[in-house]
This record gives structure tokens, sequence and C-alpha cells, in this order.
């Protein structure tokens, strides 16, 4: 089959640069699979992404489908033809149907029957024919949240469009994609090759615009380019670069032609924190801030502009220029917020909502003070100081360094709280509180931090849970999902031994609108259990492992860890399938006698009248005596271990034993025996959902 190359480039205004690499690998996923779904294989494709445009280009392409053969199966033979062999309506409807008379159909035979067949056959589509509606689909199925009309089509795209390419191979598909006519020319740098080229084949458009058109198109490239210039600058200068990967990503994002310039800024602003300087820098100016080599700021910045100036000194004094009052602002704010007391804001957030139901960010500051002073014990924490964080926790929300920089909530708290002489731990729980902030960030490191960072996140997941905004899908507003697994991470990589359910019970109580507590802190239970089961997924425990502890349900996130640890060390035992399945024939035979386990009770060793169930219950008792002291320390994997070791006896009573007898008593006491069994295993886990 020939193949060739496919160029698609889309001409737009400037793309949102946060969006632009989402863009770019959405619309390559997108082409690819729907050529995969119209049979039109390719070797690979390269995509392509710069501010004024998206771009494909698929290698050998096959140049159309491969012919198919389609077979229908039509009525039965029986009911295809009379008595005297005459089609009946049901096989001239079917020959209508496939556009043939009778006599062309044939006859499918099997050992279920027989019927009327049409084979027919399909020539496969060109790709240039199919290319045009392929592109459209996967461009109508990018994740753009609000597309935008422009003019007076009606065409719509995150960004209004102004020129397309579809080459394929030296041929141009000539069609309409968003409003413009496809061709063959491309458009370079804005300022530096503002006229038209001309991409002769797919394959140069790449090359041609980074000679002629002055953009480097690849994104990866264009990326990796900045990340040298920028470290090449400040190595120049004398530090190091800080490059922050999001605001690499989005520099790229900005620039075709990228060319770097180190800009400074006056020495005294060092003074302020050094989170503030880096925030108005990356978040506000798009600048990558220098380094000295102990990871202190020097009063350098690189920056990069979107042309090569023939003024470069003026591009950075331009900078310069604009950051200046930036950082201005910021000392402003960072002095004038010191002179007043955090304690001071307490009354300010009496008009902030949190949510409307749940009252002020105060009323949630009243919570936060009462379950942390109740928590702090269980974490290891002093009441007072967990007391002393929580009442202080919002109040950097309403300074003015917070209100004009909001990503530094927390951080300024901590600032504030230090330089206004707060307890340091105390201080330290400010920041601690939103941690972690991110999947892999750092956890709270003081006792208080940890005490404040879990009532917050409990108190924000049990409010909203009860006033039912439960999220759903993609949406989730109150972060609920990354609060659940800061709840589990927390606990569990700082080793606490905390009953979830005790302490969701009691945030629950705090709150004073009407809602069922009960109800909605066994919601929250089970939505922390399922951040649970992909957080221990993660580190490799099976789903099967997963569902054997929970299903004893244990309160504390810690002592389901050790569990399924337990768990996952007893498969690896030799008599882990056997007892596996013999718990799971025991819970049958239970079912069968529909006995339910906690209706069991002990057997009567006078009731037995053979040595395999006397072997048991022997064996039964010497279990409860060896795993009761280590159950008691929580070491499952032990007890487990020792538990292994009736896999010979239980072998033996079901070979030798039947339990399902006429005698009422001796059945039920036989029941009662096995179901002695059972219940020390679940003890620690259900290992009859062990899939082996």
């Amino acid at each position: 089959m020939n193949t060739r190359d496919l160029l698609f480039e889309l001409g737009t205004e400037e793309l949102p640069p946060k969006a632009l690499h989402r863009l770019m690998t959405a619309l390559r996923d997108e082409t690819a699979s729907r050529l995969e779904q119209a049979d039109l294989a390719f070797a690979t494709i390269d995509a392509y992404a710069a501010p004024r445009r998206l771009a494909l280009l698929v290698h050998d392409l096959t140049e159309r489908q491969p012919d198919k053969t389609v077979e229908r199966r039509g009525p039965a033979l029986k009911a295809a033809f009379d008595a005297d062999g005459k089609p009946t309506p049901a096989a001239l409807g079917f020959a209508k149907s496939c556009g043939v008379a009778v006599k062309d159909l044939e006859t499918l035979e099997n050992d279920k029957g027989a019927w009327l067949l049409c084979r027919i056959h399909q020539p496969g589509r060109a790709a240039a024919e199919l290319a045009p509606d392929i592109l459209r689909q996967a461009l109508a199925a990018l994740p753009i949240p609000k597309r935008m009309r422009w003019g007076a089509g009606e065409a719509e795209f995150v960004r209004p469009v102004h020129w397309a390419v579809l080459l394929f191979g030296e041929t141009v598909i000539e069609t309409e994609m968003l409003g413009v006519t496809t061709g063959n020319a491309t458009r370079g740098h804005r300022f530096h090759c503002p006229r038209p080229l001309t991409v002769t084949q797919p394959d140069h458009y790449p090359q041609l615009l980074l000679g002629e058109g002055r953009v480097i198109a690849d994104f990866g490239e264009r990326r990796e380019h900045i990340r040298q210039q920028a470290e090449k600058l400040a190595r120049e200068h004398g530090g190091r670069a800080h490059i922050d990967a999001d605001l690499l990503d989005e520099v790229t994002a900005l620039v075709e032609w990228p060319v770097g310039l180190v800009g400074t800024f006056e020495e005294r602003f060092l003074e302020l924190p050094k989170e503030v300087l880096v925030t108005v820098m990356q978040s506000h100016q798009k600048y990558f801030p220098v380094l000295d080599p102990s990871g202190a700021l020097l009063p350098r910045f690189v920056t990069f502009a979107n042309l090569d100036s023939k003024n470069p000194d003026t591009v950075r004094a331009g900078n310069e220029r604009v950051i200046r009052p930036r950082l201005s602002d910021a000392e402003f704010f960072w002095n004038q917020d010191l002179k007043i007391p955090l304690e001071r804001h307490l009354d300010k957030l009496a008009g902030i909502i949190f949510q409307k139901r749940l009252g002020t960010l105060l009323d949630k500051t009243r919570r936060l003070e009462k379950l942390s002073e109740w928590l702090a014990p269980h974490v290891g924490a002093d009441p007072a100081r967990a007391r002393r964080a929580a009442r202080l926790a919002k109040t950097d929300l309403v300074t003015d360094m917070v209100g004009e920089f909001p990503e530094l909530q927390g951080i300024m708290g901590r600032y504030y709280a230090q330089a206004q002489g707060e307890d340091p731990e105390v201080a330290a729980a400010l920041e601690e509180q939103y941690l972690p902030r991110f999947a892999g960030d750092r956890l709270p490191k003081t006792p208080a931090g940890r005490t404040l960072a879990l009532a917050d996140k409990l108190d924000t997941l049990v409010g909203i849970f009860s006033i039912g905004q439960v999220p759903t899908g993609a949406k989730d507003p109150y972060a609920l999902r990354r609060a659940a697994l800061g709840i589990i991470r927390i606990i569990i990589e700082g080793g606490l031994e905390l009953d979830l359910k005790q302490i969701l019970s009691e945030a629950a109580n705090l709150h004073s609108h009407d809602f069922d507590p009960d109800a909605t802190t066994a919601q929250v239970f089970d939505f922390i259990l399922e951040r649970l089961r992909g957080y221990l997924a993660e580190r490799g425990f099976r789903p099967d492992a997963f569902e054997a502890v929970a299903a004893v349900a244990p309160a504390g996130l810690l002592d389901f860890l050790r569990r399924i640890e337990a768990v996952h060390a007893f498969r690896r035992l030799p008599e882990a399938e056997a007892l596996a399945a013999a718990n799971k024939r025991i819970r049958n035979i239970l079912r069968q006698a529909q006995l339910p386990l906690d209706q069991a009770g002990e057997p009567d060793p006078a009731r037995f009248d053979s040595q395999a169930e006397h072997a048991l219950y022997r064996e039964l008792l010497a279990a409860r005596t060896d795993v009761e002291p280590l159950l008691a320390k929580h070491d499952y994997t032990a007890a487990l271990k020792r538990l292994a070791q009736l896999r010979d006896t239980v072998d033996a009573f079901y070979d030798q034993v039947m339990v399902m007898v006429e005698d009422t008593q001796v059945r039920r006491n036989r029941l009662d025996l096995l179901a002695q069994v059972a219940r020390l295993f679940l003890r620690i886990a259900d290992i009859s959902r062990l899939q082996g």
C-alpha cells in the first residue's frame, strides 16, 4: 500500500499559554485515534505547537483504506422460502436491503442452522477524502471549556482562526476548516517573517519555519532551548536559574523565537520574603529568578522576548521598569501588614463567607480551634499551641499581601507570625495547614502543623458533605479529593494512630446546621477509603488485598496499612491459596446453612465424634492463644503467618468430616467450629476475597 506524509496546521491568534501543550497533545491523540478507527495506517505523528499555531505531521499515512468484505446474515432458510421453493417476503426484503437479487445471495450453514448470507465488497476510501472530517472531529473534541466565534461566521474555536494548511504529500487537500480554506501557505514569525511561506512537502514544515520563518515549531525543542538559555545566562551572571516546570511550559507557549535577557532590580527588595519575590517574578512577570550557590535570591532575573531585538538593552530596561512597581507594591504591603498583629484581623473574617450554609471564615476558625485542641493529644501536639495556630490560621487571608498575591496564603501567615513574636511552632503551622498542596508535596513537620492540617481538611470534608455537595466527575470546587488524600498521607506517612471514624464524628459535632451526622460521617469515611484504594494501589497493593481488609472495616488508616501489608506477605506463603479457598468454602457452607457468621457460637467438644473435629478445635484454641498478643500489638503479619499453620488441620477436617449431616445439633456444632476458624482470620482480614 502506498503511503504519503500528511501535514495539518491551524493558524490562529495567540492561543492560551497555559492550555497550549494540552491542546497539542489532545489534537495528536484524537487524530491518531480517529485514523485508527478509519483503518488508515500510519507510522508516527509529530505534534507541533507555538503561540499562533497547532500542527500535526503524520508520517507514512496510507493513501486509502484496505478493501473489505462485509458479511450480513439474513433470515433462516426455512423462513426465506415457501413450500414451493419461492422466496418469501423476508428473503425479498433482505435481498433488497443488500442491493442484490435473491439468486445472488449465498447460504450460511453451521451446527446451529442455515441462513441466507450476503457478502458485500466495500472498496476502501481514499485518505485524502477522509482526512478533513477526521481532523474536524479531532478539533471538535479538544478540551476547550469555552469556545468563541469571530466575525460573521459560525465557526467556533478557542481563538479566531486565520489560516490552515492541509497537505498530503505534495498535494493540497482543499476544504473548509473552521471558516478558512486550506492550502499550503503557512506564516512565519509575526515580526521577523510576516510573509506567507509555501510548504512544498509535509516533512519540510518544521525546517521551513525554523530557517525562514524564525519559528521553533516543536514545543519540546523550544522548551529545551529556553531552559538551556536561562541556565547559561544565569551562570554568566554568577548564579543559577530557578526553573519551575509549569512556568517553563508557560513561557514556551508564549514565544515562537525565544531570546533570553538578564534583568536586575534593587537589592533593597531582597529584604522581602523570598517567596514574595519569586511569586512576583514567576506568576506575574513570567521571569525566572536567579539564585546564588546557597539558594538565596540574587537581584537578577532571566526573561524571554519573542523576537531578536536590535536594541536588547531597551527590551531589558522595559522589563526592569515593569517589575519595579510590582516589587514596590509588595514592599509596601509587607511594611503595612507588619504593623497589624494577626489576631486583630479576626473580626474581618466575620465578613468573608466560607460557604453560605457553613458560615463565615470566623465560624470556621471557631470550629478549627475546638477541633485542633481536641485532636492535639491524639497527634502528639500541645493543645494550647494547636488552638493558637487554629485561631490565627485564616487571618493572613485579609492582609494586603495575600489580597494581592493569593498564592502566598499560609506562607505570609508564617512570616507575619514570626515577625510578631508568635511561638515558632505556631508560626510554622500557619503555613503547614495547607500541606500537602499537591501530589507528592511535602507534609507538615511540626505537631501543631499536623494537627491544624488535619483539622482544616476534616472540617471542610465533613461540612461540604453535610450540605450534599459531594464531588461528581471532574467537579470538585472545594478540592475534597485532595483534602482526603492529604488526610491519608498525614496519618499514614506520619505514623499517627488515629481512629478515623472518631475524628470525623468529632468534626461533625462542631457543625450547628441541620444534617444527619452519622450518615455524613459514614459517607465521608467511604470517600476517604476510596482515595485510600488509589493511594495503596500506587504503592503496589492489589485490589483484592484492599477488599480483604476493607471487608473488616478497620477504623484507623495506619491500621489498614498494617493489615494490607500482612495480607500482602501472607499471600506469598505456600499455605495461602489453600487457606483462602478454605475460607471461601466456610462462608459458602454458612450461607447455605443460613447461619450468619456473627450468630455462630462456640462449638461443644462433647459433640465431636471424629479425630478431625478434635484436632481442628485444639488447633483453633492454640492459634487463638498465640495470635491474641500479636493482634494486641498490631503485628498482623506474624498473626497471619501463625494462622497459616492451620492449613493441614483444616484440609484434614474437610477430607474426613461431613458438615451438613441430618442431625441438627451435630450439624450446628460443626458449623460453629468452622465459623470460629473464619472469625479468627477476620480479626485481620477476609482472606476469602483473595483471588490467588
